[in-house]
């Protein structure tokens, strides 16, 4: 018999219908001489500081340095602190009775650090040292499973993947528990945190919301021209811009109604624009926030649907290429996404014998090749799920489309001894541009409509038809929307645009293409951080904690990136684990070191009266919120059911008696559901539920 494990329900059952395990039991599949069982995530993590002993935060713990770390049942947080999750024992328990009783075991969680890391913790902490191979796919296709199952790889294979994850997930307990604990000790508050990943780019969000607040602008005015040649125009700038008004004034006076113009340059000029790569997981974020609205946690959730629904190839890709032998399937899938409605106009002049192959790499390939679709039509897909759906496909078709060819056009001209110059660009044939044919993208090349579209000859002169002064003014650098968020944490906040450039960078990024997601939800949950329509801004306590700690180590983008590569590195085989931990245990004492000899002010804490006994005085806490006369007892608890709620969710409860529309509850059975909380007329806190359309409560 033997044991297959696969990271979640879906997926096994999946997997055990490909197998033939087709008899049902509580937690796991037989037949066919197969017992198919699943993790539910993270069933197994590392204990938290309370194991060791660490049971209160004082200084002469700090730094906390467990060797050896220890694995414990997954854990959650209750109102009487952290305790076994039931539901995870529970599977752990099916889990050793399905691995007990098979010769052998084949590894089906996600290929990737997070799935290794997930099987090896379960294999680890049920004490098994079984042989075991590993099933490495790239979709869940009943093909691709049959196709894994006949070529089963050594598990010893993914010795230095496990290696990889085991390492950032101590590194993160390690600077993460210290951090926080430290600056729990010198803030008086347990209600912040400091992270190995979320510190830095906490740290890139305020700066760049400090560059953009205290920016002073700089008027500066250019002048222009306008020449007519029959019903066209055409403009042209002065080749500098004028610092004093004056100065531009001056100028401007120069030109009178007989002044006329000499054409002294006109340069053509045709250019080609690549298409893109193909999807990784972070620029499909990036494009679905900048044309979608939708958030990268949103996308990442969507993608992983789709996966599960086999429609689309793993998506916690870093890689924007695919191998040789997958392009060998590219022309079939790419006929599908042509006789799709929205591509079907593009894909009738699509020349399938000329296809663009610079997405094509195996070199290029890391654990997990590009985006694709893998040909199974898609069926009761949502709105959201459309929409993604739909930018992988149409990107695989951009990705194997000719480059855009355009035309540059530059003309220059003299009047009165000035230099004037007029730009544009127009598309000579779309090429991959044609596929999505976004208003944006065509305006952005097309003459601008007040430039006019006037053409002159070199030599020629030509009167002035008029001219003006515009006055202008610099501008700041824009706040963080969420993609360009996720652009600087590939980049570690370096300005990159050049594709090739950002490749050779990527290691250095923060976070990795699967975690990016998570950090930006992480900081909203610590309150550090709020969406504004699409910018990022810091709250005033994520703020308080960037300027406390901002120029400590544990701040340090560039740093965090080092690290990231090693992590790379060791997943590569050209780096030793424990020489990275080594690095890891020294940078945490003089990180808590540096964070415990701060002279840290006391953060403001914001005091409410109670509203029950209208006398006492409500303090924010790290887990409640209570009144702090005697015998009142009104205490609010942060965590409610799935959600912990924030300090701005509180202040909203305490100030107006009720928080905003909270989104995403569940429920006892994991129903989702949206709510307000409120105050009874006991002063309990119950959901307030939001109104339908007639004016009833849902």
């Amino acid at each position: 018999m033997k044991a297959i494990i696969a990271e979640k329900p879906s997926v096994g059952m999946d997997i055990a219908r490909v197998v033939g395990a087709t008899d049902k039991k509580d937690g796991y599949c037989t037949g066919n001489g197969y017992m198919v069982t699943w993790a539910l995530g993270h069933l197994v993590s590392l204990a938290m500081p309370g194991t060791y002993g660490y049971t209160k935060t004082t200084a002469e713990d700090l730094p906390m340095l467990p060797d050896p770390f220890r694995l414990v049942s997954r854990q959650v947080r209750t109102d009487k602190g952290m305790v076994t999750d039931l539901a995870a024992a529970k599977q752990l328990k099916v889990i050793d009775n399905v691995l007990a009783g098979c010769d052998s075991i084949i590894v089906a969680t996600d290929c990737a650090r997070e799935g290794e890391l997930i099987f090896r913790r379960i294999y680890s902490y049920l004490g098994y040292t079984k042989p075991f191979k590993r099933l490495w796919i790239s979709s869940l296709t009943d093909e691709a499973i049959r196709e894994g199952m006949e070529n089963l790889r050594e598990g010893k294979d993914y010795d230095s993947l496990y290696a990889a994850a085991d390492c950032r997930a101590k590194a993160d307990w390690l600077v993460g528990m210290n951090a926080s604990r430290a600056l729990a000790i010198v803030s008086g508050s347990m209600n912040n945190s400091i992270g190995r990943v979320q510190t830095p780019t906490l740290a890139m969000i305020c700066a760049r919301f400090k560059e953009n607040r205290d920016f002073v602008s700089t008027p500066y005015w250019q002048l222009h021209l306008t020449l007519k040649r029959q019903d066209e125009h055409r403009m042209f700038i002065h080749t500098e811009d004028f610092k004093e008004k004056e100065t531009a004034e001056a100028a401007y006076q120069k030109i009178t109604s007989g002044s006329v113009a000499a054409i002294t340059k006109v340069e053509r000029k045709r250019t080609f624009q690549q298409a893109p790569l193909l999807y990784d997981l972070t620029s499909l974020q990036k494009d679905c926030n900048v044309h979608h609205d939708l958030t990268a946690d949103k996308t990442l959730s969507i993608a992983q649907t789709l996966y599960e629904k086999k429609l689309i190839s793993y998506p916690r890709t870093g890689s924007r290429h695919i191998p040789g032998d997958v392009m060998r399937h590219i022309p079939s899938l790419l006929e599908e996404v042509a006789a799709m409605p929205g591509f079907k106009e593009y894909g009738q002049h699509f020349d399938f014998s000329d296809l663009n192959t610079r997405s094509v790499d195996n070199t290029k390939v890391t654990d997990h090749h590009a985006l694709v679709i893998t040909g199974i039509v898609p069926e009761g897909l949502s709105e959201a799920e459309s929409v993604v759906y739909g930018m992988i496909a149409g990107r695989m078709l951009e990705a194997f489309s000719p480059p855009c060819e355009k035309e540059l056009l530059v003309m220059e001209c003299t009047c009165e001894g000035m230099a004037f110059r007029s730009r544009s660009s127009s598309i000579i044939r779309p090429g991959w541009r044609g596929v999505f044919a976004r208003k944006e993208d065509r305006e952005k090349d097309e003459p601008e409509r007040d430039g006019g579209t006037a053409e002159f000859a070199e030599g020629e002169t030509v009167p002035v038809m008029g001219h003006g002064m515009a006055r202008k003014k610099t501008l700041p650098k824009p706040l963080y929307t969420e993609a360009t968020l996720l652009a600087a944490m590939e980049t570690c906040g370096k300005s990159i645009t050049d594709e090739q450039a950002k490749e050779a960078i990527k290691d250095l990024g923060i976070g990795t293409p699967a975690t990016r997601a998570a950090i930006i939800t992480t900081l909203i949950k610590r309150d550090y951080i709020v969406r504004s329509g699409k910018s990022i801004l810091p709250t005033e306590k994520g703020m308080y904690i960037h300027e406390a700690v901002k120029d400590m180590r544990v701040a340090d983008v560039e740093l965090t990136g080092s690290w990231e590569k090693a992590l790379a590195q060791i997943e590569g085989h050209t780096l030793d684990a424990e020489a990275f931990m080594q690095s890891i245990r020294d940078y945490t004492c003089k990180a808590t070191g540096e964070i415990l000899c701060m002279d840290f002010p006391a953060m403001q804490e914001k005091v409410f009266t109670c509203p029950k006994c209208k006398t006492g005085k409500i303090i924010l806490r790290s887990k409640v919120a209570k009144c702090d006369r005697d015998g009142c007892g009104l205490l609010v608890f942060r965590r409610v059911l799935n959600k912990e709620l924030a300090d701005s969710h509180l202040e909203q409860l305490f100030s107006s008696g009720s928080t905003r529309l909270i989104k995403g509850f569940k429920g006892k059975k994991g129903v989702p559901f949206d709510a307000a909380i409120t105050f009874d007329t006991e002063y309990n806190t119950v959901f307030s539920f939001p109104k339908t359309k007639d004016g009833k409560k849902k």
